[in-house]
Parts: structure tokens; C-alpha cells; sequence
């Protein structure tokens, strides 16, 4: 049964606090439910956890310490892949939810909280379906070790949800929409259609999750009286230190409303030049 709580900031600290990832994704589909359905009220007594709670496996390592994944299309290499991906969309799931608690309270519309509980129902539905496939090919989340670095971004924006907008989802989801493509194509190559049909569906719609991260970043400077574009450039220059990347997939980000004017003029001359041989 889910926890009974009347309120969405309890509702985020119960699944922040959740440790096992499939207890996590119940709760967050059932307390997404219960605010859809206004059984929530919007108070959030507290602020969330630092960090959130983590299972005992896998084994969390630096980013630098991390095996490299093959390329290939053996079974091993794609269960290493969706292992990735399953974890990251884990921590997707704590991110949106530490959105909605840490910044609901600053007085913004329905339409912000309405938003990000969406995105953590969404990254909840995308690791179950990657366990599911993990399972289909003999393995499960927590097999394989993963990197501890993806919960950075949250605690470098905990002060500021311009700079979290800014970095979370215009720079590190943006960066799926990027790779995935190429990602789909070489899964289908492999013969694995099932995988790369999973990996269409969450990117297309991740393509939401940029839009409502750049939406609800415009309103912010509206209000503060910024620059979109301007304020966008600082904030990342401050506070992502990963650097853009290439090749960058225009398409998509253009449908989640994000255009070239953003990360073009601040992505490293020597990626240019790369790209153009």
C-alpha cells in the first residue's frame, strides 16, 4: 500500500527516502495518482533530504573509475547500456521530486508542480521498463556498478531553481536527446528492436521534460526581469562544469522549444571543428 500522507512535501520525502528502486517507482506512481486526483494538498512542511536514499547495489563509483562500456552489439555490452540508462532514469526520479518539494514553496503556479510530478511518474514508468528488459535479457538493476557522480547537479543547484532548471534538464536531459538517436539506430543494427523501441519512447518523451524545464526557466526570468538566453549561458558556465557537447540533436530540442541560440554560442570551438571533418 502506498504511505498514507495528505500532503505533496511528505509525499516527495517518502519516495526520497525510499531505497529500493521498485518501491520507489510504486510510490511515485501512486502519490503522481493521488495528485492528479487532488488527494494531495500542495503544503510542503519540510525541505527534502540532501541526498537521497540509495539500495545496497550496485556498487556506486566515481565517473573516472567506471569500466567502459563496449560498443558492440553482444548481449553483454547492451545489458551494460540499459543497466546505465535504468540508473540514471533512478535519479530521475529523485530529481523531480526534489524539485517539487525544494522549490514548490517559492509561490509558483499549479501548472510547475503539475509538471514535475508528471516527470517523476514518467522516469518512474521509463526504469521499469528498462528492469523489465534487463530482466528479458537475464540480468536486473544493481548488477552492474554505477557512477555516483549524477546526483552533483542537484546539490551544485540546491540555492537556486534557475540554475537547477538551467542544468537539469536543458543540460543533461537536452544530452539524451542528443545521443539516444544514434543509440536507437545501433541497437537496431544488432538485431535488438525491442530495446531500441523502449529507447524511442523515452526519448520522445523526454522531449517533454526539456520543454517544461525551459518553459518554467523563461518564467523565471520573466519575473526576475532576465534575459532567457544571457541568464541560461551564466548559470551553466557556473554550475555545469561537464562542458556542451556534439553533435547536438536540433530536431528534438527544438520541438522541447530550446534553440540553438542557447548552447550553440557557448559550446567549445574545438567540438566545431571536430564535427566539420
Amino acid at each position: 500500500m502506498t504511505p498514507a500522507v495528505s500532503c505533496l512535501g511528505d509525499a516527495a520525502t517518502v519516495v526520497l527516502a525510499a531505497a529500493a528502486p521498485l518501491e520507489k517507482v510504486r510510490l511515485t506512481h501512486g502519490f503522481a495518482a493521488a495528485w492528479r486526483d487532488g488527494l494531495l494538498a500542495p503544503d510542503v512542511p519540510a525541505p527534502p533530504p540532501d541526498r537521497p536514499a540509495r539500495p545496497d547495489r550496485p556498487e556506486l563509483k566515481l565517473p573516472r573509475d567506471m569500466p567502459k562500456r563496449g560498443r558492440g552489439g553482444s548481449a553483454q555490452n547492451r545489458i551494460a547500456l540499459l543497466h546505465a540508462l535504468a540508473h540514471i532514469e533512478l535519479n530521475a526520479i529523485d530529481l523531480a521530486w526534489d524539485i517539487v518539494a525544494r522549490f514548490a514553496p517559492l509561490g509558483l503556479p499549479r501548472g510547475f508542480t503539475d509538471d514535475w510530478v508528471q516527470v517523476a511518474d514518467d522516469e518512474a514508468r521509463h526504469f521499469r521498463m528498462l528492469e523489465t528488459r534487463l530482466n528479458a535479457l537475464g540480468s536486473s538493476y544493481g548488477e552492474l556498478p554505477a557512477h555516483d557522480g549524477l546526483w552533483q547537479a542537484a546539490t551544485e543547484t540546491a540555492h537556486d531553481l534557475a540554475a537547477r532548471l538551467a542544468v537539469v534538464p536543458m543540460v543533461l536531459e537536452a544530452r539524451g536527446l542528443d545521443v539516444t538517436p544514434d543509440t536507437v539506430r545501433r541497437l537496431r543494427d544488432f538485431g535488438d528492436g525491442e530495446s531500441a523501441d523502449l529507447l524511442q519512447t523515452i526519448h520522445d518523451e523526454e522531449i517533454g521534460h526539456v520543454a517544461a524545464g525551459r518553459r518554467w526557466f523563461v518564467h523565471l526570468c520573466a519575473e526576475r526581469g532576465a534575459e532567457p538566453v544571457a541568464l541560461w549561458q551564466e548559470l551553466v558556465g557556473r554550475h555545469f562544469r561537464g562542458g556542451l557537447k556534439r553533435p547536438f540533436n536540433v530536431a528534438s530540442r527544438r520541438l522541447a522549444g530550446f534553440g540553438p541560440e542557447y548552447y550553440e554560442p557557448i559550446t567549445p570551438e574545438i567540438d566545431r571543428r571536430a564535427e566539420s571533418r
